[in-house]
């Protein structure tokens, strides 16, 4: 979700979260606050000039460089004549020949105004979706063309192993939903919102929803390929959010993609009905989980068409993780960017860490009183673990999207906050270093240092960080350099 304004943090603050230490509880992964500082050698950023054209737009560390590409502050049109929209969010990097990379990206544009781009939009009254990019690993755009259009608020998602992008609504707007947040009516909307699609790498997608893996506000996904199952994040703002993972009745690596056929649960903690988990937790808490069935994943709510909707967003948006709640699901702070890596499924709440809730909403500034945390899930072992709890936002600020360069351990992780924003790299033994740091200015020198950063996703071979800032005048990076020197 776009920036907001923060609570204050409460500093230290804690709550009784009921969390227990259980044998291996990934002791050389986790961090407490006395060891969340990194070494002098992982501090070090400095200015450096874009290749596309000479401003600085990032302080990178040594030895680093970069290209800036498809920057909306003028207008930019792709290969197929779409005029490119901004909100650049959420992103994977795919192989293509000759050492080039597709990128699929989401734009995470809201309301009901028209669908970008050529061909048959989903709902021809939304302007969200996803444009593809054929790009040489140091940011030279080759190509560039709408892959999916007339969807919603297209945050993150995930990339899949058979060669697609996951992308996620995180919406349940439609028309027989009230009006979200902003308060623009979706009585002009032509389809339900709040599912996933898949985009094929290089390719376009059959923009069909997967209904059957929920109709929430879906942030991002992961795939376990030792089970075949797609783990779902949530990111309902204002409420608890909640882990689901999504089953397809056929492997998905044998049948090329998602199936409409599967199961959704969600997670609770065994034997803590509706666990706390967006309050504070002890360093390297851990917790035995079980999943519960959500027997309605999608709903269509009443209306008359052309006429305002009787049912509430805020009822539309709570509807799924009400039914896991009821049966008690454990409760999240704005669950957002995933990614698996060695059989663990690693994943942010990005306003977790504070004082528990006393309510469960609507929390006009979020569900979650802290500076955010970052959980892993042992798929084999079904055990949840607090990888690393930020004390304050001086240290880690709201972090959104996250990646991988290789299986080691190391986690790249995109801060939102209203501040400085940076990619900071987290590893396997609880180190914070700064990746990145967004130094933007307009064109008119007005500061977008507080422009958040998404999207992040390695090419193939590792050699290429890209990654997005996401806003009304969005833009994409390509960061090479010396990665195994800085930890990863």
């Amino acid at each position: 979700m776009s920036t907001i304004d923060r609570r204050a943090f409460l500093q230290g603050a804690a709550a009784a979260t009921g969390g227990v230490l259980v044998g291996g509880t990934l002791p050389s992964m986790v961090a407490s606050a006395a060891g969340a500082s990194p070494p002098d050698r992982l501090r070090a950023l400095q200015p450096v000039a874009d290749l596309r054209d000479g401003a600085v737009r990032l302080h990178l560390p040594p030895g680093f460089a970069y290209r800036s590409f498809h920057d909306t502050e003028a207008a930019v049109t792709l290969g197929d004549g779409t005029a490119l929209p901004g909100r650049h969010d959420g992103m994977a990097a795919f192989p293509a020949r000759r050492r080039n990379v597709w990128l699929v990206r989401n734009h995470e544009v809201n309301g009901p105004v028209g669908a970008f781009g050529p061909g048959t939009p989903y709902d021809g009254r939304t302007g969200g979706g996803t444009t593809t990019c054929l790009v040489t690993p140091t940011g030279e755009v080759l190509d560039s063309f709408t892959s999916l259009n007339g969807t919603q608020m297209n945050c993150s998602g995930g990339a899949m192993p058979w060669g697609s992008w996951i992308t996620c609504e995180e919406t349940v707007n439609g028309p027989d939903v009230g009006a979200d947040f902003t308060g623009a009516p979706n009585v002009e909307l032509e389809q339900r919102h709040g599912y996933i699609f898949e985009v094929p790498a290089g390719g376009q997608s059959d923009r069909q929803p997967i209904t059957s893996a929920g109709r929430f506000a879906h942030e991002a996904a992961a795939y376990s390929p030792t089970e075949g199952i797609v783990y779902l994040t949530e990111d309902n703002f204002g409420f608890p959010s909640g882990l689901y993972r999504y089953i397809p009745r056929r492997n998905p690596m044998r049948a090329g993609g998602l199936d409409n056929e599967g199961r959704l649960q969600m997670l609770a903690v065994d034997g803590q009905p509706n666990a706390h988990l967006e309050a504070h937790q002890a360093s390297g808490a851990t917790y035995p989980v079980r999943w519960v069935d959500i027997a309605t994943p999608d709903v269509t709510f009443p209306y008359t068409p052309g006429q305002p909707a009787p049912t509430s967003n805020n009822d539309a948006i709570s509807f799924v993780g009400n039914q896991g709640r009821a049966l008690g699901a454990a409760y999240f702070s704005r669950l957002e960017g995933a990614t698996y890596t060695r059989g663990q499924v690693h994943f942010t709440a990005t306003q977790g860490g504070g004082p528990a809730e006393a309510e469960l909403g609507p929390i006009a500034d979020g569900f979650g009183n802290g500076s955010g945390q970052v959980w892993t899930y042992d798929v084999r072992r079904e055990r949840l673990t607090c990888r690393f709890q930020s004390p304050g936002p001086d240290t880690l600020d709201f972090p959104d999207n996250m990646t991988a360069r290789n299986e080691r351990g190391t986690l790249v992780l995109c801060e939102d906050n209203v501040n400085d924003n940076f990619v900071r790299g987290l590893t396997r033994h609880g180190e914070l270093f700064d990746i990145a740091l967004n130094r933007l200015r307009s064109s008119t020198g007005a500061d977008r240092s507080n422009d958040e950063f998404a999207g992040a996703t390695f090419g193939a071979g590792g050699s290429t960080l890209f990654v997005n800032i996401q806003a009304s005048r969005g833009m994409s990076f390509a960061i090479w350099g010396p990665w195994g020197r800085i930890g990863l």
